[in-house]
């Protein structure tokens, strides 16, 4: 699945949408990168470290296809807006590039089409072949726990409790 969204804010500023979020942005883990003018870079070397490889969407029919792309190891997605696609720097900067197949008239589909049709086919890939992506006991339980800090309120209180009882065996 997905858990970690990183947020290249360049050109727009990223604000959740509660009409369309409907609170999934809660079990999300979003990373923002807005300190600079261009926060490719920033992005890029963040995921880097974190073992990802750098997949560009573009329409170039050259690129590999929904099918071709391995799908072993970590993959970081980056899609840019409908109207201006991906920056030079994103597209210069990526490891490989990424098309989704378009047919007709239509030159780009809107993010979360892009999003929607990549993810999709990506996973049931995943789920198909005998690579091991599901998340192992610890990641379970840390990822466990941020969800519950996210939905309980003061949840910081129960924690500090939790560990307190803890630590005096209560």
């Amino acid at each position: 699945g997905i858990q970690d969204v990183h947020i290249i804010e360049n050109r727009n500023r990223y604000q959740i949408n509660p009409e369309v979020a409907m609170g999934s942005s809660k079990w999300l883990n979003l990373i923002k990168y807005n300190e600079s003018e261009d926060n490719t870079p920033a992005a890029y070397e963040a995921l880097r470290k974190a073992g990802y490889r750098i997949v560009a969407t573009t329409p170039h029919t050259n690129d590999e296809t929904l099918d071709e792309i391995p799908i072993d190891g970590k993959m970081a997605l980056i899609f840019g807006t409908e109207l201006k696609g991906l920056s030079d720097t994103a597209i210069a900067h990526a490891d490989e590039y990424l098309r989704i197949p378009m047919y007709g008239f239509t030159e780009s589909y809107n993010i979360s089409v892009s999003a929607a049709l990549t993810l999709f086919t990506l996973t049931e890939k995943l789920r198909k072949s005998s690579i091991p992506w599901q998340l192992n006991k610890e990641e379970r339980l840390d990822t466990l726990i941020e969800w519950t800090k996210r939905t309980l309120k003061h949840a910081e209180l129960f924690e500090k409790e939790f560990l307190q009882k803890r630590k005096t065996g209560q």
